[in-house]
């Protein structure tokens, strides 16, 4: 893989800090966190910089966090104390920030600059497995309000020269996030979540004009709005699904954790 032709992902980032904290079974996230320690060789390249669409940002217009050394943002409750003590300072880029937004505004995208917001637990949890050094800069992108599907499609279209310049565009949500269904005790994972899991996997292997459109349609799929009763940690996905053009898309990771199955995908590469 070289710099010119990097892939798009989308993650499952896990439950708050769930991979820095002790878990009952202790290997919970164990499976998770592993396959995120394979992401750098996954994609074959150092990236210049990671571009992080996460679920737990959503701004009135697309935002884009411009500074040149984030501090962290401890987005969960109820954890650990020790987890709102980890770090990671991973720097920013603020010319990364500028070429977001100059991409966006040339597709006609109103954006706006975040000088303040840290990095939220959508980012620098899964990243700090990915990518421990903390020696790749980072930018976040949030989601918009309204949640709508058609337009996170078109955020990643006009994202996608990115990826020709080094860029690792990255997806960070859930592939299903029921909060009331999670169960730790549950080692069979909600059917509609089985359901759901196999129409994105089939959803994501075919043509990009066809895959578009079912993904725009989600909510009416089998498992869809169940697996989903808010959005949030699935638009990542349509970020860079839009990003990915025309190159094919996979599954390259399944999980089955607190009650439900988790994938990653990766599109390109």
């Amino acid at each position: 893989m070289t710099l010119s032709n990097l892939p798009t992902l989308f993650v499952p980032h896990g439950a708050g800090p769930c991979f820095f904290m002790d878990w009952e079974p202790a290997d919970t996230w164990s499976r998770m966190a592993s396959w995120l320690r394979s992401v750098p060789e996954l994609i074959g390249a150092r990236p210049r910089a990671l571009l992080v669409i996460s679920a737990h940002w959503e701004a009135p217009h697309f935002s884009v966090n411009t500074q040149a050394a984030p501090s962290l943002l401890y987005d969960y409750s109820g954890f650990p104390p020790h987890t709102y003590d980890l770090e990671y300072p991973a720097p920013g880029s603020p010319e990364l920030a500028a070429e977001v937004r100059a991409l966006l505004a040339t597709a006609g995208i109103t954006s706006e600059a975040e000088r303040a917001r840290g990095v939220d637990h959508g980012v620098f949890i899964p990243m700090k497995v990915a990518f421990p050094a903390a020696d790749v800069p980072i930018v976040q992108l949030s989601l918009k309000h309204g949640l709508d599907p058609v337009e996170h499609l078109a955020l990643g279209r006009a994202l996608a020269p990115l990826r020709r310049n080094g860029v690792l565009i990255i997806g960070s949500g859930m592939s299903y996030h029921n909060m009331r269904r999670f169960s730790v005790n549950n080692t069979d994972p909600d059917p509609d979540s089985v359901r759901f899991d196999a129409w994105l996997t089939e959803t994501v292997g075919l043509p990009p004009d066809i895959r578009e459109q079912r993904l725009t349609a989600w909510a009416a799929t089998p498992g869809g709005r169940a697996s989903h009763p808010r959005e949030e940690h699935l638009l990542p996905l349509h970020v860079v699904v839009g990003a990915a053009g025309n190159d094919a898309g996979q599954r390259v990771f399944q999980d089955r954790v607190i009650g439900s199955t988790q994938s990653a995908f990766m599109f390109g590469g």
